[in-house]
């Protein structure tokens, strides 16, 4: 038998991705093949009778095949099991590695990157993480659009500048056009990235309001009216300030205003305190509760870990400096302090009593609202951890960008305490500063560091999904202390 076969292959111009090493437009790629003798052979012949003894084995084990199907059908074994047919990675890889030249010659850091409420755009605020005076050093916010064609890695779609370097960044939960930004020189601004000539959009300006130290953290606060948000701005020199942008979209007007003075802390922790030479508790971390709109945690740099309460009524111990807001008292408990300054803060998006901090110590603490010591500490590095943040995903997974320029990420439902995974790029030269998962592609991780590059990774299927009674895990895990 002679078999014949036909292919026909048409090529197409390439399209380029950062997704695969080959693709096009269209292909069109057929393969025929005949063979007649095989395909005769493919051909059931339903008069033949069955082979011997098959029907007797089948009559012989029927029963027993019922029972266990029946058996079978009332097991609960994989309750909350859902299949998953795709194909599985099994490591983390990097799509890109972002980077504007301009920044890196003059020696900036990556401080902070924050993905646009899409998904599809990534910002990176350019400054300092090292000592010194860095307030009348100009500096700028890069943002590169992953879902563009032709993106470049080394050429960022907008570059805003900054007349000073920009130490906190936080796109706006529901506008994608908007992003909050804290400056080294004390300075709150509101940048809309739609208005390319001139993006500046509201900003404190130098004011008798304004912060006097650099601002190590922005987050957008969702008012009573839905829909609408303030800036919670905090600094070093104590203070956590609310912003409102006016009617008129240019200024950011005080609203509200906290400030931590020693004397107000609770009394559990306060001793470490006394002797020191200012009045109030430096603040390097901030983290909004998504469960109560009340509730807001600080960390400072002696290592307090506090609750507060935007609802406080009870005025700081601080001077108003001509303030236009008296300045209130925040902190209702205070939480055991790491052994230095707290980088980094985040509540569970899972437990409403659960959140993660870490800094100088090389820690991570996972920490109940409810009682002060810590449930479970875990050696992330030898160096700082800069930031920590859960993952949107997994209960029980978390990640931590370390000052020996590598992310750790541990997942709390596996037997040992160690990382679940490692991404180590670069060496412990440049270390890793900053992270951040976006919410709306799951697997995509972006990571800044004092090299000035933000690498853009891909997880691994078991780094995202959800496992069976993964939550029941984590409330075992809260439940801890009160055991």
């Amino acid at each position: 038998t002679e078999m014949i076969t036909t292919s026909i292959k048409i090529s197409s111009t390439p399209v380029h991705t950062a997704e695969a090493s080959v693709q096009t437009a269209f292909t069109t790629d057929g393969d025929a093949q005949t063979d007649e003798q095989t395909h005769q052979s493919h051909q059931q012949n339903w008069d033949q009778p069955p082979p011997p003894g098959l029907v007797d084995f089948l009559q012989k084990v029927e029963d027993k095949v019922v029972r266990e199907l029946v058996k079978n059908a009332k097991s609960h074994a994989f309750d909350g099991f859902q299949a998953n047919w795709e194909d599985h990675s099994t490591g983390v890889s990097r799509l890109h590695c972002l980077q504007y030249p301009s920044a890196q010659e003059q020696g900036f850091h990556v401080t902070s990157v924050s993905w646009s409420c899409t998904g599809s755009v990534v910002a990176c605020a350019y400054g300092r993480t090292d000592d010194g005076d860095w307030s009348t050093e100009r500096s700028c916010v890069c943002l590169w659009n992953l879902e563009q064609r032709g993106l470049q890695s080394n050429q960022p779609n907008l570059i805003i500048d900054a007349p000073s370097a920009v130490t906190a960044l936080c796109c706006h939960p529901n506008h994608p056009a908007l992003i909050a930004g804290g400056l080294y020189n004390g300075e709150v601004v509101v940048w809309n990235t739609s208005q390319t000539q001139d993006p500046v959009w509201a900003q404190t300006g130098m004011s008798s309001d304004s912060h006097r130290e650099p601002v190590y953290q922005v987050a957008w606060v969702p008012l009573q009216k839905k829909g609408d948000f303030g800036v919670l701005s905090a600094c070093s020199g104590g203070r956590v300030l609310l912003w409102l942008v006016d009617s008129y979209r240019t200024r950011l007007v005080l609203n509200d205003g906290y400030a931590l003075a020693k004397q107000q802390i609770p009394h559990s922790i306060s001793v470490g305190l006394k002797g020191r030479g200012s009045n109030t508790v430096g603040v390097t971390s901030l983290a909004l509760s998504p469960w109560d709109s009340d509730t807001f945690l600080v960390g400072s740099e002696g290592g307090l870990q506090l609750k507060c309460s935007f609802s406080s009524r009870m005025l700081a111990a601080v001077p108003s400096e001509g303030l236009s807001v008296a300045l209130k008292a925040p902190a209702v408990f205070a939480f055991r302090p790491h052994s230095g300054p707290v980088y980094s803060l985040h509540c569970s998006p899972f437990h409403r009593n659960l959140f993660v901090s870490a800094g100088t110590d090389g820690l991570a603490h996972i920490h109940s609202l409810l009682q002060a010591d810590p449930l479970l500490s875990l050696r992330v590095s030898d160096s700082y951890v800069f930031q920590v943040q859960w993952s949107p995903t997994r209960p029980l997974v978390f990640a931590a960008a370390s000052g020996q320029g590598d992310v750790q990420i541990f997942d709390l439902g596996r037997r040992s305490l160690r990382p679940a995974a490692s991404i180590q790029d670069g060496g412990a030269d440049h270390a890793a500063t900053c992270l951040d998962f976006n919410r709306h592609r799951p697997r995509v991780l972006a990571v800044g560091k004092t090299n000035g590059t933000v690498s853009i990774w891909q997880l691994s299927d078991d780094l995202v999904e959800q496992k069976p009674r993964e939550c029941t895990q984590l409330e075992q895990i809260a439940n801890q202390g009160a055991e």
